[in-house]
């Protein structure tokens, strides 16, 4: 009877061996996470051709060791945005590219409620001490206006954010460079945009 209980108890602490082997093994790269909307979410493209799956193509192929996570959402509004939060703080990311805004103009969001709300979302992150990254908007790739262009100048100087240009800045108005709509970058595009990040990183990144 001994022998048998041996054997069962020998047989539970193998299977528990098993089982937490089985675990999934946590990525220990920094994360660097990109917030948006349709642009960074990479609209028009499969996932493999949006700019934050060829940036991380290109880290990759550069040996940089950083995961590139993706949380842009098409129609994204600054509010939307925010709500998620807490899924992008868990992340803890070391590095965080936001590129926001243009949804909350064409809902009629106020701008005074957009600049109130993406300055939390901004500082936010700022205050973890990941390194963040504000695109700015202009009205030649945008829609934007002086005015909105003045307000993410003035979110990233008084957040301690870094702005970095539109998105889609040398991409906008050039047919090469966009789906059929006209208004949404094409792989060429999204790759120019990874890229032009890619360059903006380099310096601070740590292989």
């Amino acid at each position: 009877m001994q022998t048998v209980c041996r054997w069962m108890v020998l047989l539970v602490l193998l299977l528990l061996v098993s089982r937490l082997g089985a675990q999934p093994v946590a990525d220990p790269r920094p994360v660097i996470l990109a917030v948006g909307e349709s642009t960074t979410a990479g609209y028009g493209v499969p996932a493999d051709q949006s700019y934050p799956a060829q940036l991380q193509q290109l880290l990759d192929a550069q040996g940089f060791a950083y995961r590139v996570v993706n949380h842009g959402r098409s129609g994204s509004t600054v509010a939307m945005a925010l709500a998620g939060l807490d899924r992008g703080l868990r992340l803890q990311p070391a590095i965080v590219l936001i590129a926001i805004g243009g949804n909350d103009a064409g809902n009629r969001v106020a701008v005074e409620r957009t600049e109130q709300q993406l300055r939390k979302l901004v500082g936010l992150f700022v205050r973890t001490g990941a390194r963040v990254y504000l695109a700015d908007r202009q009205s030649g790739t945008d829609g934007g206006s002086a005015q909105h262009v003045s307000l993410y100048a003035r979110i990233a100087s008084a957040e301690g954010a870094q702005l970095m240009p539109s998105l889609r800045d040398g991409i906008a108005g050039e047919p090469s460079l966009l789906i059929a709509d006209g208004r949404h970058p094409n792989a060429d595009g999204y790759a120019i945009i990874a890229h032009r990040i890619f360059d903006l990183l380099a310096s601070q990144l740590q292989r």
